[in-house]
């Protein structure tokens, strides 16, 4: 029996407006993770920390090493954050410290992400004897003792700064991120798309980069701000525990000098409290980036506390993620 063509003109779903694709809407998911309060305030506070690793060390009023006769001063207005036992200005030292643990976070970070989708990624996806054998490599790294290897490499070569100890943190600390990668890739391989895309005779490295990789980028920018929280404590500790291998003045370096010269039985507080809050701060905008990161991941997490529904009193009642909501007991 024959359709009218007015019944299939009505049944036929209604064309999207080209605003719906490529309109606010589009941009809006475009940049739906900086909607975000976490994410949104870990950035600006990173960027701040960036800024000053660029020009801090010119806009500091005095050279942090320079001596003079305000020994252990209180902060005021010719030092704002006080003076050492040698006169130094600290708030210069804090700004010249800067650069060395934001450079030695991002540079440690790069190279443990870019060998941890090298090898996680390709493990997973090429499977067999290839990667097997890349997935016992990651397991080697996963027991190399991090920090003592630093310190050995550090005193051996004392003048090689800060770009080998970034170097060697990156080169030990990517095995973890190998691993979450393969077991996502694993599950990613036998995806529709995927299987489309080798029967159609698209080449491994194509199918890698186009396929995969857009669906393991917030899994690798996730890695990527551990690693750096993990290389600026890792540098951090290294510096306070009085490692030769770094430049003249980091946060880690200030507190080696302020407990060493135990600033805080001599009370000048302000002599470690600036450095103890900037390594706070940094790592709290760190972590409020890997939150917004997950947030943005998992809808769950995304859409928690958000969702209401109305209890068998008529109340509101707010969804939490983790927690199954009971409405109302039947009565008998």
């Amino acid at each position: 029996m024959a359709v009218p063509a007015a019944d299939l003109k009505a049944a036929a779903p209604e064309p999207l407006p080209p605003d719906s694709i490529t309109g606010p809407a589009a941009r809006r998911r475009r940049f739906r993770f900086l909607s975000g309060g976490k994410a949104l305030t870990g950035l600006i506070v990173l960027a701040f920390f960036v800024v000053l690793a660029v020009i801090g060390p010119w806009i500091a009023p005095y050279d942090p090493s320079a001596r003079s006769d305000d020994l252990i001063e209180a902060p005021s207005g010719r030092h704002w954050f006080g003076t050492t036992h040698l006169g130094q200005d600290v708030f210069s030292q804090v700004l010249a410290g800067t650069r060395s643990v934001m450079l030695v976070g991002v540079t440690a970070g790069v190279v443990a992400t870019i060998l941890a989708v090298l090898v996680g990624v390709t493990s997973g996806y090429l499977g067999g004897t290839p990667g097997e054998g890349l997935s016992a490599l990651s397991n080697v790294f996963l027991v190399i003792p991090a920090l003592p290897l630093i310190i050995i490499i550090g005193t051996a070569l004392p003048s090689g700064g800060d770009t080998l100890v970034a170097v060697v943190i990156g080169l030990t600390s990517w095995a973890w991120g190998a691993r979450v990668l393969r077991a996502q890739t694993l599950s990613l391989r036998r995806r529709d798309y995927v299987e489309a895309a080798r029967a159609s005779g698209e080449p491994t490295w194509r199918i890698i980069f186009f396929e995969i990789l857009p669906n393991l980028t917030a899994v690798i920018a996730s890695s990527f701000v551990g690693t750096v929280v993990f290389a600026v404590m890792s540098e951090i500790t290294l510096a306070f525990v009085g490692v030769s291998a770094f430049s003249d003045w980091n946060w880690g370096t200030i507190l080696f000098w302020a407990q060493s010269q135990q600033a805080l039985a001599q009370g000048a507080w302000w002599w470690f409290v600036p450095a103890g809050l900037a390594i706070a701060v940094l790592g709290t905008a760190l972590s409020l980036l890997n939150f917004g990161i997950d947030e943005f991941v998992s809808p769950r997490l995304r859409s928690a506390g958000t969702t209401r529904v109305k209890n068998a009193e008529g109340k509101t009642v707010r969804l939490r993620a983790g927690f199954t909501p009971v409405l109302g007991r039947e009565k008998r």
